[in-house]
């Protein structure tokens, strides 16, 4: 009998999106990737997939295009984490990722911490690490684009314990081989998964990665639309968290059973040499 748990399968969209109204384009999308390969089981968008930047696109949530999202869960049976959204909450602005279980409820919605300031401007940074369990499967955490950046979210993932990181990124600008760095770093110290999906076109440079539990690279995007299923296994994720990387290395075991104090968590911690930095701006 087959172990449920083992594998699981899940499409990474990396599709070619205009700044623009793409909700029908990304329903159809979904729709056509479920019936081109009926074991996945779920559907990962790029951030900011619904319309690109802008947060005079802010919405409260649940909104028309969140409820779209949830119909099309429920009509494929599919988990489905759509990308992100601007979510209009009072007077703040967060970049929102929802998760949508195959009965075509939202289960988790997680606020970015980091937006990518000062360029991000007018979005303000959540501060709530969310996790979700796939019945029989595993536990997943989610982060946004810049969050990865800071090494502390992703352990904070894990330590909460998530196997699999799915991570809605646009990114079109020049860093992006220096994210892939990241994508790794972070697979590879936290022992999990990292599903790592970039727009291309006009919205991102493409060039998502899949990486998996030692670091090594499932896949790796062109800087065109593709199309990315591939399955997970969770047993492997156990596996090396056990025996450690490549019967190296049991990083999450150090990390637990460690009994050093970082100074920069302590309460009311602060660093003469970070306010030397000067203001968060863009550059002159």
């Amino acid at each position: 009998m087959n172990n449920p748990r083992k594998h699981f399968g899940i499409a990474a969209l990396q599709l070619q999106l205009a700044e623009a109204d793409n909700l029908e384009l990304l329903l159809q999308r979904i729709q056509k990737t479920k019936l081109r390969f009926p074991w996945v089981r779920m559907v990962v968008l790029p951030e900011l997939a619904l319309r690109g930047v802008g947060v005079q696109h802010a919405r409260e949530l649940p909104s028309p295009e969140e409820q779209a999202f949830c119909r099309s869960a429920r009509e494929l049976g599919i988990w489905l984490v759509p990308g992100s959204m601007y979510e209009k909450c009072g007077s703040a602005v967060f970049n929102t990722t929802p998760v949508i279980d195959p009965d075509g409820d939202v289960v988790a919605r997680y606020r970015k911490i980091y937006p990518f300031l000062p360029y991000e401007k007018g979005v303000t940074g959540g501060d709530q690490f969310v996790v979700f369990d796939v019945p029989e499967v595993g536990r997943f955490g989610v982060s946004i684009c810049y969050d990865m950046w800071f090494p502390e979210t992703t352990r904070a993932l894990t330590w909460m314990g998530a196997e699999i990181i799915i991570h809605p990124t646009k990114t079109d600008t020049i860093d992006r081989v220096d994210e892939l760095s990241i994508v790794r770093a972070s697979a590879i110290t936290n022992q999990c998964y990292v599903v790592d999906v970039n727009s291309c076109g006009a919205q991102g440079v493409g060039r998502s990665i899949i990486v998996g539990p030692e670091g090594e690279t499932v896949h790796e995007a062109s800087v065109d639309e593709e199309v990315i299923a591939f399955e997970v296994d969770l047993d492997k994720v156990q596996r090396v968290r056990e025996r450690g990387m490549k019967g190296l290395g049991q990083t999450l075991k150090s990390f637990r059973d460690g009994k050093v104090r970082f100074p920069q968590y302590e309460q009311g911690a602060e660093s003469a040499a970070y306010r030397e930095l000067g203001v968060l701006k863009v550059p002159d």
